[in-house]
């Protein structure tokens, strides 16, 4: 049984449905989990990395509340990360760093042109994953 699901964490309908599912499975088996929320940021100067790291602090503790909104008992069984970067990169570099030993993400629907343009993270990670990987529709 999983004793550190990863979640990668978008605040979409989808990525609360992993998240829950996620918090379900660390109490049946007495695991954790690591939610990981990927900012994408768009190249800038000083400025730019200044204003990440302001409204960083704050995006950390809105995420956080979310979390605790969705299952009260969040700070207890889960770590929490707001990073930088490809969310699917990011993801899967985080298996090897933190012992992540299951990844749970969930599925959005997007037509053949967005999936074309943006890529989809979901499929992203099921390619590459070495640990299993649950999506959650």
């Amino acid at each position: 049984m999983p004793k550190y699901s990863l979640v990668g964490y978008d605040g979409s309908d989808a990525a609360r449905r992993a998240f829950a599912f996620a918090m379900e499975l660390a109490r049946a088996c007495g695991g954790r989990v690591r939610v990981v929320s990927v900012l994408q940021v768009a190249e800038g100067g000083d400025t730019c990395a200044l204003m990440m790291t302001d409204s960083g602090t704050q995006r950390l503790q809105e995420l956080k509340d979310e979390l605790a909104a969705i299952a009260p008992d969040a700070a207890s069984l889960v770590d929490v990360e707001l990073t930088h970067g490809s969310p699917g990169d990011v993801l899967l570099s985080q298996v090897g760093q933190h012992g992540i030993d299951h990844i749970v993400i969930g599925h959005t629907e997007r037509g053949a042109l967005a999936r074309w343009l943006l890529g989809s993270v979901s499929t992203n990670v099921l390619a590459r994953a070495h640990v299993p990987v649950t999506v959650v529709r």
